[in-house]
């Protein structure tokens, strides 16, 4: 068997298209404020690309990039304003930060209903209780990669390698969500390579350069690999994912690959999260055609 490769590229495309369409039918400039500490190379990038991004769905970007020595007052109060600023309806705070700073206190101060990363304790707390909340973007993409494959993963065994607030746990409840039967693993569980083989879809955030081997997959299962890890050889380096990817294409029916899997679509559920987003503020339903 050869897997097939997941259009992640088409259904990104296909969702910032939606995200464009309903911006301009909704008239509005909706507002994303990115915050950017230190210059870190990568995420300078992220930050560039997001920023990009947001044009070009014909959203308002309000960038704000601030020295690595700035202290914690400085970014409560500069996150504290654009809480209160009515044309952001979107802020994100671009991790990792540096060591001055509290992280979790400042996703804290972040307004919930503007928090599009989905990290605030509010929203992960209405996403375990099934509540409406903004979730991660990750799991929200991998969701949509999952769902490119399967009509409806209702009763299928999913399993979750890894257990992070960004991505493992609020991707098992959204796999929840949608009626899957879910398995959280990690690196410490018992036998996993068994746990790995008995699921439909397996996803694998554990950032372990090429953890999961090819005989732990079941036989035409759907990879959602999530992990980023550079690895060196021979005086050159590459971008790797969890999942040993040359292995598991023998098995698998369908996998996203790593670089270029995941990530796409993460910055798509970005944008379809800022747009959520502001109609949440203006008190309107979130369009049904990026549901």
């Amino acid at each position: 068997m050869s897997a097939t490769i997941i259009d992640r590229k088409a259904i990104a495309a296909d969702l910032r298209g939606a995200v464009k369409a309903e911006t301009a039918r909704l008239r509005a400039a909706h507002g994303l404020a990115v915050v950017l500490i230190g210059e870190d190379p990568a995420s300078q990038f992220y930050v560039a690309s997001k920023s990009r991004a947001v044009t070009d769905v014909g959203m308002q970007p309000f960038d704000h990039h601030l020295p690595a020595d700035v202290s914690e007052a400085e970014l409560l109060s500069l996150v504290h304003k654009l809480n209160a600023d009515q044309a952001v309806h979107g802020v994100l705070v671009q991790m990792p930060l540096p060591p001055q700073i509290d992280s979790k206190l400042i996703v804290a101060s972040i307004d919930p209903d503007k928090d599009v990363d989905g990290f605030h304790p509010l929203n992960a707390g209405r996403l375990v209780t099934g509540l409406p909340a903004l979730a991660p973007c990750t799991p929200i993409a991998c969701i949509k990669l999952i769902k490119s494959v399967h009509s409806s993963v209702a009763g299928c065994e999913a399993l979750m390698v890894g257990r992070s607030h960004s991505a493992g746990n609020p991707l098992a409840r959204l796999l929840l969500k949608e009626n899957a039967t879910v398995t959280i693993a990690h690196t410490r569980s018992r036998d996993l390579p068994a746990l790995c083989r008995r699921t439909d879809i397996l996803c694998v955030a554990i950032a372990r350069a090429e953890y999961i081997r090819g005989d732990w997959i079941r036989s035409g299962a759907t990879v959602i690999d999530i992990g980023i890890n550079r690895v060196s050889a021979g005086g050159k380096s590459r971008i790797v994912g969890d999942v040993n990817f040359a292995e598991a294409c023998k098995i698998a029916g369908a996998i996203t690959p790593v670089p270029g899997g995941v990530g796409p679509m993460t910055i798509a559920c970005l944008l379809f999260n800022t747009l959520r987003a502001a109609c949440l503020q203006a008190g309107a339903a979130a369009p049904e055609v990026c549901g």
